[in-house]
């Protein structure tokens, strides 16, 4: 793992009246460079070649022929491949980046080279990332039992029909950053399920068998967009996010009885997210929803510290009771801030008095350790 003090030696090296906001191009990259632009901060994001025209051309900082400003990424570098950043990182440096992880960079990256190999200033925790990885010994469940925090419980296939039914989580055996989750009922439905999708391709054996096998909550979905200040030493809940999931949400439309008709290739629905809506939450669940986040926050200080810097989300399901259970955390970025870009959500912006999406709240907080003399609070 490379050390906080190896980070903090680059960083004196820093000039710090012209640090620039980097990102990988993909996730949520275009709130992260809104929020820069927003803060009047430079941002460099890097795409790989054929997926970077979102960066380089529709969204990118130009001006109109009658001398109107549009778009507002100020640089984009194209790689042939996402991997290939760990060979600019002297780039990097040389332009006072101070990076923001997404999920993405930390899979086409690969974790290890993240660990240990990228040697530029990244805003957050570093050695959080790892957590993600559901097959990993210390992974987000590890922390959420440490935190005393609520999670739907690990099931054994042979316990399937006791417990009733459960969902199967488990990468797509072709498209990897992708879920080729699944739910089964019963070990029966589970044996015939898990068979019929390795025979479709979806799934394959070895990730079958280190799968992870959780009861399913029902009912309605949260994402917690939070923000944890290192300087105000404050939780922040910037806002609330759902997901769009392709097949899923296809088949949900359906009657039942036309669901029951579809051919085998289709008839189990896949879990692909695909895109975000925003939410608000009913304002007696809210302290519940705070504490979640205090727990985890405190965790994270004792078990990987500094702890948790900047934004995290707890994706969350809640039952008939009003039970929140943490069934994903994401220790940086979440997927759906992009509904936050330019327009913030109502918590943030009420927190705030203005429009504060994740990225100009990741923006602002770097603005503000460079005015205190505290950009060593921020960086991993």
């Amino acid at each position: 793992m490379i050390s906080r003090e190896q980070i903090l030696e680059v960083l004196e090296k820093y000039d710090k009246d012209k640090i620039t906001v980097g990102v990988i191009g993909s996730h949520s990259a275009l709130d992260i460079a809104d929020g820069a632009k927003e803060e009047g901060l430079p941002s460099l994001v890097v795409a790989q070649k054929g997926r970077h025209l979102t960066y380089a051309k529709y969204f990118k900082l130009r001006k109109t022929r009658d001398g109107l400003v549009k778009g507002f990424i100020d640089e984009v570098i194209v790689l042939d491949k996402f991997a290939q950043i760990v060979d600019i990182q002297e780039e990097l440096r040389k332009r006072n980046v101070i990076f923001v992880p997404n999920r993405s960079f930390v899979v086409y990256t690969g974790i290890d080279k993240v660990e240990n190999e990228f040697l530029v200033p990244m805003f957050g925790t570093r050695s959080l990332l790892r957590t993600e990885e559901r097959s990993e010994e210390k992974s987000y469940y590890w922390l959420l039992e440490k935190a005393g925090l609520p999670y739907p419980e690990e099931v054994r296939p042979e316990e399937i029909d006791e417990v009733g039914l459960v969902i199967v989580k488990l990468p797509h055996a072709k498209k990897r950053l992708e879920r080729g989750f699944f739910t089964a009922a019963s070990y029966k439905e589970f044996k015939e399920k898990s068979e019929k999708l390795m025979k479709l391709g979806v799934i394959t054996k070895e990730d079958l068998e280190k799968a992870r096998i959780e009861r399913y909550i029902i009912g309605p979905v949260f994402n917690f967009d939070f923000f944890y200040s290192p300087i105000d030493e404050e939780i922040e809940l910037l806002g609330i996010d759902w997901r769009f999931e392709t097949s899923l949400d296809g088949h949900v439309r359906l009657p039942a009885a036309q669901q029951l008709t579809l051919p085998e290739w289709q008839f189990e629905p896949e879990y692909t997210v695909c895109g975000h809506a925003s939410s608000t939450l009913r304002e007696s669940l809210l302290e519940k929803v705070f504490k979640m986040a205090e727990k985890y926050v405190e965790a994270t200080k004792k078990y990987y510290p500094p702890g948790i810097i900047g934004p995290f989300t707890l994706q969350t399901a809640v039952d008939k009771d009003l039970n929140f259970y943490i069934y994903d955390v994401a220790p940086r970025t979440g997927g759906g801030t992009n509904i936050h870009m330019a327009m913030g959500h109502p918590y943030g912006n009420s927190l705030w008095r203005k429009p504060m999406s994740t990225g100009r709240r990741v923006a602002l907080e770097i603005k503000r350790a460079i005015e205190l003399d505290e950009l060593d609070k921020i960086v991993t």
